[in-house]
């Protein structure tokens, strides 16, 4: 029995090809459903990565229905692990159970690190995205976000000097809705202050639900 005000995430199961992803779930009655993605297999990344659980539990919490997954060649997800292409195969099947089993034909996707690049090919592909949240980017090229046409979130730590501060800022505050949320004595992998990220994205989820 779960008693109210518990976490409860159900083991799901995530078809690709001949190929199955293992992935773990959250019901929820607001709308859009959050799709998380770790950082990318080479990153060793996985659906278990704390800031991964963050965001799910943030996101949870606020009502929202949630999926994470292990890429294929990943923690007990099938096939060999991918890349490029291939990671955003495994995100687009992902995509499909979790817009089926929430029964919402539109999503937001978060992703972590490196994993910026799959959304945004994501988001490239599929009108569905409705809101994209990139947290610590990796590898993007700060151009793309400048195209981008809906909502986008990116949040990145105090102490985090991957990306110039001052070309994301403009980058973000050219894209057509974007908003920097920057997490004071923080680094990439948010060692202190990893809740704040939650909130953010909480709170952007709010938002794109028209609360």
């Amino acid at each position: 029995m779960v008693t109210k005000g518990q976490f409860l995430e159900r083991p799901t199961l995530i078809p690709v090809g001949p190929e199955v992803m293992e992935g773990t779930a959250h019901r929820g009655v607001k709308r859009p459903p959050l799709l998380v993605l770790s950082p990318r297999p080479e990153e060793g990344g996985g659906m278990d990565h704390v800031i991964a659980a963050e965001l799910t539990w943030a996101a949870a919490t606020a009502g929202f229905p949630t999926l994470r997954f292990n890429y294929r060649g990943v923690g007990g997800s099938q096939g060999a692990r991918g890349t490029g292409e291939e990671l955003v195969e495994d995100a687009e099947a992902a995509m499909r159970v979790l817009m089926e089993n929430a029964q919402s034909a539109s999503l937001a996707v978060a992703s972590l690190h490196g994993g910026a690049q799959v959304a945004l090919a994501l988001q490239a592909r599929h009108p569905a995205v409705g809101g994209l949240c990139l947290v610590a980017p990796a590898d993007v090229m700060l151009a793309d976000l400048t195209r981008l046409d809906r909502s986008l979130l990116v949040v990145v730590g105090e102490e985090d000097k991957r990306l110039s501060r001052a070309a994301l800022a403009a980058a973000v505050g050219e894209s057509a809705r974007g908003e920097l949320e920057v997490v004071d004595d923080a680094g990439p992998n948010f060692h202190r202050n990893l809740p704040q990220v939650g909130r953010f994205v909480a709170a952007w989820l709010k938002r794109l639900s028209g609360e």
